[in-house]
């Protein structure tokens, strides 16, 4: 991939920029297998799930800078003063297309750019995501109400300018830091949810819900845990950190081939109505499934967990700190028989990987949602290894 804002300067967030991708990759793929090595003696390496090199990324986190009637969107330079990276090649196509309709539409609006030096202004980011069918949910990120009274008196305008935008929102960020997007979420138009097709199921975001930012690689990742569970064929999966309900319901729908109950558990609200809300389009649709839950709350609190039935097959797909110690003690102790670890911090992957000496580490794929960067996602196969049941065996029969 060729980039003019790499080459000029202006931009060095991709580092790997130039590399051969099959370089990247390779290099990506061994990192991962050396970090994972000492803990995953047994493992065995499918080959790396590539991405697009380029027009990968289906959402677009910009920074708004510049000055009313004439913004920038992209990123701050290191003085605090937005770069424009309208043209970037990393998003989707119809992605691409949108954002520089996107600057003009906030020059037409006469939205203020929050300029970060003098801490004035009130239109911080643009948070923009394009669905494979074309569709968009578009974020306004404002330090204040104080231009919310004309996000909505002009809502007809934006709608009209940016026909592609079903879903938009105004997030109030107050805080003078470097934090995207803050607690208050107000939706402006009827749709509140995004519709996202992945693997034949639409998955439903809202503008606070987390998704991976590469749909084909997601796709990808998804396919893989679901070819795992069906392998398994395990009674029960529990979904950890479930967000939207990707993973969760890839196994509700193998059917016959899949569990007898499947729940997923999430701290964010918005995630588990959006997750709960494709498992009823899944139904309405006639589509076989199981018993299928979803559930707010810490994946890590362990109380609670260890309120629930046993689970046969544990997914887990923490945030870059891992699961950590209490969690990794519950899932020594749950009885799965199974465990699908996806990360995206291999260094933290490791140190889990350790604390669950019971497991044995089967298989592993790295998947390359983050071209051009060092950035990974990788996801393991765990399974509880034959000393664990033959000790459990031992200690049935001392009984």
């Amino acid at each position: 991939m060729q980039c003019d804002y790499f080459d000029a300067n202006r931009c060095r967030s991709c580092a790997l920029m130039g590399v051969p991708y099959a370089v990247q990759l390779t290099d990506k793929q061994r990192h991962c297998a050396d970090v994972l090595a000492p803990v995953a003696p047994g493992a065995v390496w499918t080959d790396a799930f590539a991405s697009p090199e380029s027009g990968f990324r289906n959402k677009a986190k910009l920074v708004v800078g510049g000055e009313p009637g004439a913004v920038t969107l992209g990123i701050l330079d290191p003085s605090g003063r937005g770069v424009d990276l309208r043209d970037c090649g990393l998003y989707e196509p119809g992605l691409h297309e949108l954002i520089p309709r996107l600057a003009e539409l906030v020059d037409d609006l006469g939205l203020e750019p929050y300029d970060v030096p003098s801490r004035r202004g009130e239109l911080k980011h643009l948070i923009v995501t394009h669905s494979p069918a074309g569709a968009v949910m578009l974020r306004f990120v404002l330090r204040s109400q104080k231009q919310l009274a004309l996000l909505r008196s002009r809502l007809t305008v934006v709608t009209e300018r940016v026909p592609e935008a079903t879903v938009v929102s105004v997030n109030l960020q107050p805080e003078h830091k470097a934090v995207l997007e803050g607690d208050t979420e107000l939706v402006l138009t009827v749709a509140e949810v995004l519709p996202m097709e992945v693997n034949g199921i639409t998955l439903n975001l809202r503008p606070n819900s987390f998704f991976q930012t590469n749909t084909a690689v997601a796709a990808g990742l998804y396919r893989q845990a679901q070819q795992w569970i069906s392998a398994a064929a395990p009674r029960t999966v529990l979904d950890l950190y479930c967000g939207v309900g990707g993973f969760a319901l890839h196994a509700a729908v193998l059917g016959d081939r899949g569990p007898s109950e499947v729940v997923g558990i999430e701290v964010s609200p918005e995630a588990v109505a959006s997750a709960e809300h494709t498992a009823e389009e899944l139904r309405s649709e006639g589509r076989p499934m199981p018993p299928t839950t979803f559930r707010v709350g810490d994946a890590t609190d362990v109380a609670a967990l260890d309120r629930l039935e046993a689970r046969s097959f544990v997914v887990v797909n923490p945030p870059r700190r891992g699961i950590g110690s209490h969690l990794a003690g519950w899932v020594e102790r749950s009885g799965a028989d199974h465990v699908v670890y996806s990360s995206c911090n291999v260094a933290s992957l490791a140190k889990d990987l350790a604390l669950l000496p019971s497991y044995a580490a089967r298989s592993a794929r790295l998947f390359d949602m983050f071209p051009q960067t060092g950035h990974h996602e990788v996801m393991v196969l765990l399974e509880r290894s034959d000393g664990r049941q033959l000790s459990a065996a031992t200690e049935s029969r001392a009984r």
